[in-house]
């Protein structure tokens, strides 16, 4: 079920009703109302692979006491070890059974030997990255005794199964989530029309931004070879645009669907283009799955702590592991490898925490200075993403090859950006405006949290009256969540 469908737009309010009208004195009953209207939404997608998430939740919730209740460390570590390799074992057997084979395959191939590996013809079960790690966060904090395991299996089902952000994050930990899911909570109207504000921007990132660039990006992309390098340039930009809007976009609807049942899930997204370098863009960019990695990989690696050899280690080892949760595919991991080599001079030259403010705070342009370093960010992180969007190694090197000719300094032509849904240069026109809006509002939770709350009603109402016209005006080709492929 879609964000941006007709039936989300029929099933929210109809949860959202019963949530309020039916279980606001119970808080059990409204557990139970968000686990059923959870598993309807993700059996929505696929009925058959709702077994699979049951069965992930049981394993860690059953193991989970399990840690807590054993007397020795060797138990501990028993049962810790059994969900992370169960855990760990359906996400290789989904995701990566068929990459590796492949790899192995080939590699024996250059030595003259051959294999019997078959591939495997199966369906990626979708948020499977996402609750994946949710359950795993739950038993390693167990077993570092940051938290108690829950007793009761409606609460923690709650947690892993929570309908916004099931399919896609962000990434919960149960020390934020779970609180919140075992007591009792009231209606706030404030906090529901701040979500319904991040719901309506979170619509217009998506379906007005991300999908109309998507149409461009998936053009170029898609014929590379016909077009010049300054045309590939633009792809590039509109995949960027496009990943960030689509992403982003969705994590401003889980968190403000989220809002309307009296529940806040972590930040997401901070204004990741308005970095001034790599290190701040990753504080930025998928919050909840970066922190992950730091919390359960790279600290217990050693962080930046030891020598400079550990230190590089460790970072590469963060990022091509976050490569490889993109995807089974070698683009991803040149792709995380690119950004470890971006971090490189920041670590070395202990850099890495110096732009941990927000950028021209209180202030309504940026200086010089940090609109040189947020281009060159940008562009940086431009360039990995062509990795990101091409389907193999192969054509991400041959599309940067292109871009790097001398038809670089082609001016492009009206008619080479044919069939949009959207004319390239109103698109253009919509994102500059989009562009503008984040700025005034990067001091802010989202975009648009505190514009026109201020304003006369008309004139407040005329804007939200204005964004949300804009989506279905502007509505293009629709699109699926790139996330949901992860």
């Amino acid at each position: 079920m879609l964000f941006n469908s007709l039936n989300f737009a029929l099933f929210l309010p109809a949860v959202f009703a019963l949530y309020w009208f039916t279980g606001s004195k119970n808080m059990r009953l409204q557990n139970i109302l968000l686990l059923v209207a959870s598993y309807f939404f993700y059996a929505f997608w696929d009925y058959r692979f709702l077994f699979l998430l049951m069965f992930s939740t049981f394993l860690d919730y059953s193991t989970g006491i399990k840690i807590s209740e054993a007397k020795t460390i060797r138990r501990k570590k028993f049962w810790l070890w059994l969900s992370i390799i169960v855990n760990l074992g359906f996400l290789g057997v989904f995701k990566y059974y068929n990459f590796f084979t492949d790899s192995f395959s080939h590699m024996l191939s250059h030595v003259g030997l051959k294999s019997n590996f078959g591939a495997i013809d199966v369906i990626l079960p979708v948020g499977i990255s996402f609750y994946t790690f949710h359950g795993l966060s739950y038993i390693i904090d167990i077993y570092k005794k940051r938290i108690e395991p829950t007793r009761d299996f409606i609460d923690y089902s709650v947690f892993v199964s929570f309908f916004p952000l099931l399919v896609a994050g962000p990434i919960e930990r149960a020390t934020h989530l779970l609180p919140q899911i075992q007591k009792k909570r009231k209606f706030d109207y404030s906090q529901a029309t701040n979500g319904l504000r991040q719901i309506l921007w979170g619509l217009f990132k998506k379906i007005v931004i991300a999908d109309n660039c998507a149409e461009y990006a998936n053009m170029i992309f898609n014929n590379y070879t016909h077009y010049a390098g300054s045309v590939l340039v633009m792809g590039a930009i509109f995949f960027a645009i496009q990943i960030y809007c689509d992403f982003s976009g969705y994590s401003d609807i889980a968190l403000g669907t989220a809002r309307l049942f009296g529940i806040e899930l972590i930040r997401n997204f901070a204004f990741p283009y308005f970095s001034r370098d790599i290190a701040e863009f990753w504080r930025r960019w998928h919050i909840s799955l970066s922190s992950w990695f730091r919390d359960y990989v790279y600290i217990p690696l050693g962080g930046s702590k030891g020598s400079k050899l550990n230190q590089v280690r460790n970072i590469f080892v963060i990022f091509i592991v976050s490569g490889l949760w993109h995807g089974a595919n070698g683009t991803f991991i040149i792709w995380g490898a690119l950004n470890a080599l971006y971090f490189m001079p920041l670590l070395l030259l202990k850099r890495n925490r110096n732009n941990l403010e927000i950028v021209a705070q209180g202030k309504l342009l940026p200086g010089f200075t940090d609109l040189l370093k947020m281009g060159t960010t940008f562009a940086l992180t431009v360039f990995a993403w062509i990795f990101f969007r091409a389907e193999s190694v192969g054509l991400a090197l041959n599309y940067i090859k292109g871009i790097f000719s001398r038809s670089i300094l082609v001016v492009p032509k009206g008619e080479m950006f044919m069939g949009g849904s959207v004319n390239v240069a109103a698109l253009v026109v919509l994102i500059v405006i989009f562009i503008v809006i984040e700025w005034l509002g990067r001091e802010q939770q989202f975009a648009i949290a505190n514009t026109a709350v201020n304003w006369p009603k008309p004139l407040r109402w005329a804007f939200y009256f204005t964004v949300a016209i804009s989506i279905f005006y502007f509505t293009g080709v629709p699109q699926q969540f790139v996330y949901f492929q992860f």
